[in-house]
């Protein structure tokens, strides 16, 4: 299985949701949002995860891991996650800094981020063009 992304995230979060702390097995879950023509999948995946009629889970058939999701609605986006390359690259570092944290009321108490924007619940969709262009503008 191999992932080759050609694109730059337009905007990277962390996500406290009961779903994405059991996926990622950790406090919370790490996104880069990038265009989906910018993500090419070599291999085989599975769908799998928190199921809903909104959300895909994609997983690698070898070692399972959650590897990336679509949402419905938002088919031009693709959400991996960044620790899935090579962390050591400062570029990849940037990837993996939370610009947006999201479900923040389902947050641990001893859990803090760096994210700019804290949202309780989801951002409004009404926010989502004034936060990528802030995410864009921060560079």
């Amino acid at each position: 299985m191999t992932l080759t992304v050609s694109a730059v995230p337009v905007m990277t979060s962390a996500c406290h949701c009961d779903g994405c702390k059991k996926m990622s097995s950790s406090a919370f879950s790490l996104t880069a949002m990038i265009p989906s023509e910018g993500l090419e999948v070599q291999g085989e995946v599975v769908k799998g995860g928190v199921q809903g009629p909104e959300l895909d889970h994609f997983f690698c058939t070898s070692c399972k891991t959650w590897m990336f999701t679509r949402i419905t609605g938002f088919e031009a986006l693709t959400n991996i996650r960044p620790t899935l390359f090579n962390t050591e690259d400062p570029e990849i570092q940037a990837w993996c800094r939370p610009y947006i944290e999201t479900m923040a009321a389902k947050r641990l108490p001893w859990v803090t981020t760096p994210a700019e924007h804290v949202f309780e619940a989801m951002p409004d969709m009404a926010d989502f063009s004034e936060l990528l262009k802030g995410f864009a503008e921060r560079g």
